[in-house]
């Protein structure tokens, strides 16, 4: 029955804490808090759920009412769980240059994304941000100025800690210079009771902007005012956007940071990797440099010490990034060998010769079913017709290549249910091949030619033979697209 919960947002919070003790060096326990164990996999997901909630109960958040956030991917996945659970529209502005499966997540839970130049940096994100909800009377989250960000860390990350470490030593707790919630929010609360406990930040090392002690340039209602003159690109997604938050510069100006750690982006890029290979644990770059900071703490703190870092979020959002750019699709050399070693199953060999077939008798072609497929054929009102299979990977390319050109089609899904009936779809199958002579599926028709298969339709649409068949039954399409159809095509289908 603990188990049980009456809605996903039940589940955020309570997260692990793991030791990683073959990272430690001797004499050391370092302790990892896994944040990629809530719902949607980031500590963005306590941000979310703290701001949408305390925006209902001050009534700057109305039922319905459209949600806007600038952010660079986690924070905006975490609000469109929240808003999907909560039945708020949300719109989600994003820099070009963050990690495309931060976008197609937010899309996947709902969320309209709104992409911004890369070179206007986190700056004309928030602008843009700000602009959409001023304009359209939208909520805007504030995630980088808003208390309520601080706040639920007070409530739930920084007491999560305290209980998992009560009766024990805790000399060190290590995080990352991001929105500046986790910061403050827990670091206010250890020096109120664990006075012991020294508080450090990593940053990284080409970006020192909190290093420099240069402040930020904030407007009135404390959102940055241009960015941060030591910024410079990184590779840490969600860490030292172009501007230090207010939320950061409370924690820094009221002094609960005892230390601040540049970290290079090759050592979190490295031990990121080492952490999933040596713990099985998979964070992302911005874990791999909190870890990094953790282990410079390690190497200096005296024997019996223990050390806590935080690992924001899970590598999984990372594979379109330098974390993932070593990691190969294709066998290694090293894996060929190993297929090598035995016979079967290899792309270097030829499989066993089978046994000659034996001819099976021919199949009765069915009056309904041969009637079927010429009345599909002849129907000038869907001149496309494909004969298909619902979760056939050719087929799917095909709908994806028909869709992406603006190709209205009929598909014909004999496998599908509503063909089952009396083995319907079989005897529809038997009674096409008996027209066309082919045993594969998909088949594709135009005005009732047959184009083919899969490919033989992507080289019709190369070679312009496509289009002629569809400008001669008056089919309209997206004219202008100029795409290899064989794009459309699942990697591991994709031509050698």
């Amino acid at each position: 029955m603990a188990n049980r919960h009456p809605s996903i947002l039940h589940t955020i919070g309570r997260t692990p804490v793991v030791e990683l003790s073959r990272m430690a060096p001797p004499g050391v326990r370092l302790h990892a808090k896994v944040e990629s164990f809530n719902p949607m996999g980031s500590v963005k997901d306590r941000l979310a759920l703290g701001v949408i909630e305390q925006a209902e109960r001050s009534g700057a958040l109305r039922p319905g009412q459209t949600v806007v956030e600038a952010t660079s991917g986690n924070t905006g996945i975490a609000l469109a769980m929240v808003c999907a659970r909560k039945g708020y529209p949300l719109v989600v502005v994003m820099a070009e240059n963050f990690s495309v499966e931060r976008r197609k997540l937010m899309r996947f839970l709902g969320a309209r994304v709104v992409l911004t130049p890369a070179a206007l940096k986190g700056i004309g994100m928030l602008d843009k941000a700000r602009e959409l909800a001023e304009t359209h009377g939208w909520f805007l989250c504030r995630q980088f100025e808003n208390e309520a960000n601080a706040d639920i860390h007070s409530a739930t990350t920084a007491r999560e800690i305290l209980e998992d470490f009560e009766g024990q030593r805790l000399d060190y707790w290590v995080t990352g210079a991001g929105t500046g919630g986790t910061l403050k929010g827990v670091a206010r609360v250890l020096r109120q009771e664990r006075h012991d406990t020294r508080v450090v930040v990593c940053e990284p090392d080409n970006v020192p902007v909190l290093a420099s002690g240069i402040p930020q340039a904030q407007a009135a209602d404390g959102s940055p005012a241009a960015s941060h003159p030591h910024f410079r690109p990184h590779v840490m997604q969600g860490w030292s956007p172009d501007f230090i938050p207010r939320l950061t510069g409370d924690a820094m100006a009221d002094g609960l940071v005892d230390r601040i750690l540049p970290i290079s982006g090759n050592d979190a890029l490295r031990l990121s990797r080492e952490l999933a290979r040596k713990e099985g644990i998979l964070t992302g770059i911005t874990g791999g440099a909190t870890l990094a900071g953790a282990l410079r703490v390690c190497a200096e703190a005296p024997r019996g010490s223990t050390v806590l870092c935080m690992l924001p979020d899970t590598g999984e959002r990372y594979l379109s990034t330098p974390l993932f750019a070593d990691i190969e699709e294709q066998m290694s050399e090293e894996e060929l060998d190993i297929s090598r070693s035995t016979p079967q199953a290899r792309f270097d060999a030829p499989p066993p010769a089978a046994a000659a077939p034996v001819a099976a008798p021919p199949r009765e072609i069915c009056p309904q079913a041969d009637g079927f497929v010429q009345t599909a054929l002849a129907d000038s009102t869907q001149p496309v017709v494909m004969f298909a299979l619902e979760w056939c990977e050719f087929c799917w390319s095909v709908r994806r290549m028909l869709a992406h050109f603006g190709i209205a089609y009929r598909s014909v899904d004999l496998d599908s249910v509503a063909y089952q009936t009396d083995n319907l779809g079989g005897r529809i199958r038997t009674a096409l091949n008996a027209r066309t002579g082919m045993q594969t599926i998909p088949q594709i028709f135009v005005g009732g030619e047959l184009v083919g298969g899969c490919t033989e339709l992507f080289d019709a649409q190369r070679c312009g033979k496509l289009a002629e068949l569809l400008a001669r039954h008056g089919v309209d399409y997206h004219r202008g697209v100029s795409t290899d159809p064989y794009r459309f095509l699942p990697g591991w289908l994709q031509p050698r």
